[in-house]
């Protein structure tokens, strides 16, 4: 059956990822025979120049009718001052909330060549492989009431509103031992329950469902000494599960653990595996038009939307060896670099990355 690939370039070194990445998704869309059809819209910053607005209409409707989408990046100092209600990352969040994209899914895998790397000691980070679930469209992100506020004596007062109903925290926790029942059977729910009521119910719901899945070790972690042992001993993990604001600093720092935010990629996924593929890191305005971005968290993007939404397993796996091959020969964009590498462009990369598959 044909599907529709819905593509979002976005801001600062997005095109230039994008535009690697679509490549390989050509090549493996041939040589499959996957029948994928592969449109392009705006969203972000470049929706605002265009349109005034993060999300434009169109690119709403094109990604409601898309079986996937593959974005690149949002953001930048350009739209900074904007306010707050239209810049680039509405765009984003608008996305996730329309589309009910919950589940996060942020794979930190070191691959063996960049061991060196990471700015841990190789043997702490040697054979890392966890996968942080993350809640995506609940949580302080979304809560109301939200905004500023004057106080009668004058003062400004900013205030959001963390909130996660137990719906909410259940299907989130379902993808979680879902997931850990394909790879070791352990699941670690991450709270602050000690003094914020809503990962109080968070920790309820999760031991509930823990009955559920006998096959599943479940353990409950407070966020500071997740963050702590996660620089510590990071193979102590399998699969962590949190909510949206803990998941989102957690997984940028899983993303050190492997050598660079580069080499990460991410699956936002609705109920029915229908998901928007993007790296982990942003736009990157500060190197955006020099060619030197690493398109490797992009291209393993494509593989991960084979996978869940195309169910090209194949293809996907196929990608994922191309990039081993990559690595293999000691081709290395800046941000992985090290002594005796070669340091290529982010064409050059892409275009290695096409001679292994």
């Amino acid at each position: 059956m044909a599907k529709t690939i819905l593509i979002l370039p976005g801001d600062g070194i997005g095109p230039e990822i994008v535009a690697e990445a679509r490549k390989v998704l050509e090549v493996v869309n041939q040589r499959f025979d996957l029948n994928l059809t592969l449109t392009e819209g705006l969203v972000g910053g470049a929706a605002i120049d265009a349109t005034g607005v993060p999300l434009p209409d169109a690119t709403l409707d094109a990604a409601r009718q898309a079986d996937a989408i593959l974005l690149g990046a949002v953001g930048g100092p350009k739209w900074d001052q904007l306010d707050t209600a239209i810049r680039p990352e509405k765009g984003l969040l608008g996305l996730r909330s329309n589309l009910e994209l919950f589940a996060n899914l942020r794979p930190a895998i070191l691959y063996p060549q960049l061991a060196e790397a990471s700015s841990l000691k190789p043997e702490i980070v040697a054979g890392l492989d966890i996968l942080i679930v993350r809640e995506l469209t609940g949580g302080i992100y979304f809560g109301k009431p939200r905004g500023i506020r004057t106080l009668e004596n004058g003062e400004r007062e900013g205030y959001n509103t963390y909130v996660y109903r137990e719906s909410e925290i259940e299907r989130i926790g379902r993808v979680a031992f879902e997931a850990a029942r394909k790879r070791n059977g352990k699941v670690c729910s991450i709270d602050k329950a000690n003094v914020l009521e809503v990962t109080v119910l968070w920790r309820e719901v999760m031991d509930r469902l823990a009955k559920d899945y006998p096959d599943v070790q479940l353990s409950h972690m407070y966020v500071d000494n997740a963050a702590m042992q996660l620089v510590r001993a990071p193979k102590q993990f399998d699969v962590l599960v949190t909510g949206n604001m803990f998941g989102d600093i957690l997984s940028d720092e899983a993303a050190m653990l492997t050598g660079s935010i580069g080499m990460l990629p991410s699956a936002s996924l609705d109920r029915n595996n229908k998901g928007m593929y993007e790296p982990c890191h942003g736009s990157a305005p500060d190197i955006a038009g020099q060619g030197v971005a690493n398109p490797l968290a992009t291209i393993l993007s494509v593989a991960m939307m084979l996978r869940y939404s195309v169910g090209a397993e194949e293809a996907a796996s196929t990608i994922e060896a191309a990039v081993g091959k990559v690595l293999d020969q000691g081709l290395r964009t800046r941000d992985i670099a090290s002594t005796g590498a070669t340091v290529v462009s982010t064409r050059e990369m892409g275009e290695a990355v096409l001679a292994a598959l």
